[in-house]
Order: C-alpha cells, then sequence, then structure tokens
C-alpha cells in the first residue's frame, strides 16, 4: 500500500505545481520519476512518453497513467492518474466557485501574465532534453514535421501514422539484413 501512495504522491505533487497543460508538465514528470526517484530509465520514458502521445486524451494523463501501469499494473495506473489528476480537479473547482469574484482583478490579470514565459519555458525544455543524442538528420525531420503540422495544417495523427509505418518498414528491412 504503501508504494501506491508514494506513487500517488509524486504525481499529486506533479499535478499540483504544474502550470501550463500537459507539455509542460513533461519535464516535472521526467525529473520525477527518472532522476528522483529512480523508477524508470530514460530510454524507457521516452517510449512510455511517444505511446502517451500516440494515445487519445491528455499527454500528461496519459504518461502518468503508463508510468504508475508500468511500475505496478492496474493499481499503479490508478494511483498514479487520480494523482496527477486531483489537483488540477480541486483548483478548477475552486476557480468556478470563485471565478466571478475575482475576474477583473489587475492582480489575478498580472500574475497571469507573469507566468506565461514560464509556461513557454515549460514546454519547450521537454522538447531540448528530448533532442539530446538525437543525429542530426532526425532533428531536420522533427523540424520538417513540425513545420508541415505547423505551417500546411497536416494533420499530426497522419504524420503519427506515416511515422510508424516507416519505422516498422525500416525494422522490416533490418530484420532482412540479419537473416542474410
Amino acid at each position: 500500500m504503501k508504494k501506491f501512495a508514494e506513487l500517488f504522491w509524486s504525481f499529486f505533487k506533479i499535478g499540483l505545481f504544474t502550470f501550463g497543460g500537459g507539455y509542460a508538465m513533461i519535464s516535472i514528470i521526467e525529473r520525477e520519476v527518472i532522476r528522483r526517484k529512480g523508477w524508470i530509465e530514460q530510454k524507457e520514458f521516452l517510449d512510455l512518453l511517444t505511446l502517451a502521445q500516440s494515445a487519445p486524451g491528455p499527454i500528461a494523463l496519459n504518461t502518468s497513467v503508463f508510468v504508475g501501469y508500468k511500475m505496478y499494473g492496474y493499481r499503479g495506473a490508478l494511483s498514479a492518474l487520480l494523482g496527477v489528476a486531483l489537483p488540477s480537479f480541486l483548483i478548477i473547482l475552486l476557480i468556478a466557485i470563485f471565478f466571478a469574484q475575482f475576474r477583473h482583478n489587475p492582480v489575478v490579470d498580472a500574475a497571469f501574465k507573469g507566468m506565461r514565459p514560464a509556461v513557454v519555458a515549460l514546454i519547450i525544455a521537454p522538447i531540448l532534453g528530448f533532442t539530446k543524442g538525437m543525429k542530426w538528420y532526425l532533428l531536420a525531420v522533427a523540424a520538417a514535421v513540425a513545420l508541415a503540422v505547423w505551417y500546411l495544417g497536416i494533420s499530426p495523427i497522419y504524420i503519427l501514422l506515416a511515422a510508424a509505418l516507416i519505422g516498422l518498414t525500416i525494422a522490416a528491412r533490418r530484420g532482412k539484413e540479419v537473416e542474410q
């Protein structure tokens, strides 16, 4: 029971102190589960993150579920999910209850404007972290894909499907090369 409480509490803190959405949470999740707790390896985390990105739903919730499941099965997944989601739920509930009272408060408005650069940094940090060790041509592919999504409006779903097919083709060719 202690292991589930520890998992819940770790993800509760992540959910409580992260602003800016799921992508902003990734670097904090990474730091907690890899560096602080040593629960999983970097490569495993990247694999789980790829899976979380491919699955429907918010990436931070998906990542927490996959990390929890990797560690302790279904109960671990539930513990991590509740931990990461509960703070947001409670904060949104409180905001909804009291929003009308402070909606036009200049102090609140200034605080939100001040947090924007930090949120952008929290989103960019994991992206830069994931590029470490990548070959130059993979970085070029990532940049081309980002531009295709952003400028050309190509759906990320099509790009993910194409990337999966390319990966399977490369793996199949390598498998044939090994057999010969």
